[in-house]
C-alpha cells in the first residue's frame, strides 16, 4: 500500500500538534477515563490502569483522528467532499466528522466487515455518508478508495498515515499523562497501522521519557514488528484478518519513522490469547471488547515478571464486537488455551465402534462438540473428524495415547491449519 505522505512530512508531527488537535476536540470526542482494575492489578502485583477508549462516543479512538483531519480542510475541499477506507472504526469516526461538519462523504469497507460495524457508520453518518463494500481485507478497500478518490476529486482521509490524524490519535497520550496520579512505568499500545502507537510516541517521548512503551500487534498481522526488524517499512504477504481493527499488510510509512526509534519493543500475541482476553473482560470486568481492543491487556501475561510493582497502562482502543462472532471467540479461545482438540480418524464401519471409542478414549469429563464421518461402503473404515473438549489441558496427551494403544489411525488437525480450514471451517 503505498504512503500518501513523503518523509519530509515526519518532522510536522509535534507535541504542539497534538496539543492544538486536542483544543479542536473539545465538545466533539469523550475525555474517556482512566480506571483502575482491581482484578488486573492483583493477578499481576502492579497498578493496572485502562485507558477507555471503548467508552469514547464511537466506541474507538478513531474519531480523534479523524475529525482533527477534517475540520481542519479548506473550504474548497469540504465541499468537493471526502473519501476513505476503513475496516471499521475508522469510518465510524469519519461518518461521525461528516455528519459534524456538514462533509459528504463515501466510506469503502472490505466486505468482510462484521454487520455490526456496518449499521454503526450508517447510524453515525446519517445522509452524509454512502458505504461502498470492496475487497476482502482493508488493503483491498484502500486501494478501490484512493482510485475513486482521484477520478472524483475527494479528499482521502487516511486511517493512520497522515500527520493530523497521527496528531488526533496522540490526544489519547495526553489524557493518560493529565490523569495519572503517578509516574507510568509501562505503556502498552495496540498497533494496527500505526497512527495511535506514533500520536502516543509524539507526547511520550517529550513529557514522559522514561516511560517503556510497548507496541503490540496482533500474531497473524505483525506489519510493525515486521519493518522494524528489516528496517523499512515492509508489506506483508499474507496476514490473518481476525483482529480487524488492527490487521494491515502494511504500516504507515510516517508511523514507521516515528515509532522505530521511540517504542521499546514490539510483540505479537496469537489470535487465541486475545479471544481468552475478551471472554475474561466480559466475565471479570463486565467489558465487552473487540479484538483490537483485548491486544494490550493480552501483553500483560507475557510481561508478568517486569511489570511487578509498577505502574501500567493498557490502552483499551475499542468495543464494536459484533455479537455473531461470539462461537468463534469461544472455539478460538479453548484452542489455544488447549481445551480443544481436532482429530481426523479412520473409524472402523461396524456396529459399536463410536461406543468403543467414547469409552475407551474419551474420559469422563471429555465431551465431543464435533463429529463428522464420511462413509465408504467399498472399505472397511472411512475417516471422521471429531472435535474433542477437555476439562483439563493435561488430558490431552492421554488422548493420544489411547488412540495409539488402540491402533487408531489419525492425523492431528489443531497444527495443520491449512487441513483443519478444509475440514473444520
Amino acid at each position: 500500500m503505498p504512503s500518501l505522505v513523503t518523509s519530509s512530512l515526519v518532522t510536522m508531527v509535534t507535541l504542539q500538534h497534538v496539543q492544538e488537535a486536542k483544543s479542536k476536540l473539545e465538545g466533539v470526542a469523550y475525555k474517556t477515563p482512566l480506571m483502575k482494575s482491581l482484578n488486573l492489578s492483583d493477578r499481576f502485583a502492579s497498578n493496572i490502569l485502562l485507558k477507555r477508549e471503548d467508552l469514547q462516543l464511537v466506541r474507538s479512538y478513531k474519531l480523534r483522528g479523524a475529525y482533527n483531519k477534517m475540520c481542519n480542510l479548506s473550504e474548497e475541499q469540504k465541499q468537493n467532499g471526502i473519501v476513505c477506507a476503513s475496516a471499521g472504526n475508522h469510518a465510524q469516526g469519519v461518518a461521525y466528522s461528516c455528519m459534524v461538519l456538514g462533509i459528504q462523504g463515501t466510506i469503502y469497507m472490505p466486505s468482510t466487515t462484521p454487520k455490526q460495524k456496518i449499521r454503526q457508520v450508517e447510524l453515525f453518518g446519517k445522509s452524509k455518508v454512502k458505504i461502498v463494500l470492496a475487497g476482502d481485507t482493508f488493503d483491498d478497500a484502500y486501494q478501490e478508495a484512493v482510485t475513486y478518490g482521484k477520478a472524483n476529486n475527494l479528499t482521502f482521509i487516511h486511517p493512520f498515515d497522515d500527520p493530523m490524524v497521527i496528531a488526533g490519535q496522540g490526544t489519547v497520550a495526553l489524557e493518560v499523562l493529565a490523569d495519572a496520579e503517578e509516574p507510568i512505568d509501562y505503556l502498552f499500545v495496540p498497533i494496527g497501522g500505526g497512527g495511535l502507537a506514533a500520536g502516543v510516541c509524539t507526547v511520550f517521548k517529550e513529557l514522559s521519557p522514561n516511560t517503556i512503551i510497548i507496541g503490540v500487534e496482533p500474531e497473524g498481522a505483525p506489519s510493525m514488528k515486521t519493518s522494524i526488524e528489516k528496517g523499512i517499512v515492509t508489506t506483508l504477504d499474507h496476514i490473518d484478518k481476525f483482529v480487524d481493527g488492527a490487521a494491515v499488510k502494511r504500516a504507515g510509512d510516517l508511523n514507521f519513522e516515528i515509532c522505530k526509534d521511540v517504542l521499546n519493543q514490539v510483540i505479537t500475541i496469537p489470535e487465541g490469547k486475545v479471544c481468552s482476553t475478551i471472554l475474561s473482560l466480559y466475565n471479570e470486568e463486565a467489558m465487552v471488547v473487540e479484538p483490537a481492543g483485548a491486544l494490550t491487556i493480552s501483553a500483560l501475561d507475557f510481561f508478568k515478571e517486569e511489570i511487578k510493582g509498577k505502574n501500567v497502562v493498557c490502552i483499551v482502543s475499542g468495543s464494536n464486537n459484533d455479537i455473531t462472532r461470539t462461537e468463534e471467540i469461544k472455539e478460538r479461545s479453548l484452542v489455544y488455551e488447549g481445551l480443544k482438540h481436532y482429530f481426523m480418524i479412520q473409524f472402523p464401519q461396524r456396529p459399536g465402534a463410536l461406543k468403543a471409542f467414547v469409552n475407551e478414549v474419551l474420559g469422563q469429563e471429555d465431551d465431543i462438540t464435533y463429529f463428522q464421518f464420511s462413509k465408504k461402503n467399498s472399505r472397511e473404515s472411512g475417516p471422521v473428524v471429531v472435535g474433542i473438549e477437555l476439562k483439563n489441558k493435561e488430558d490431552f496427551q492421554g488422548i493420544c495415547d489411547k488412540l495409539n494403544a488402540l491402533n487408531f489411525t489419525f492425523e492431528y488437525l489443531n497444527n495443520n491449519p491449512t487441513l483443519f480450514g478444509l475440514l473444520v471451517g
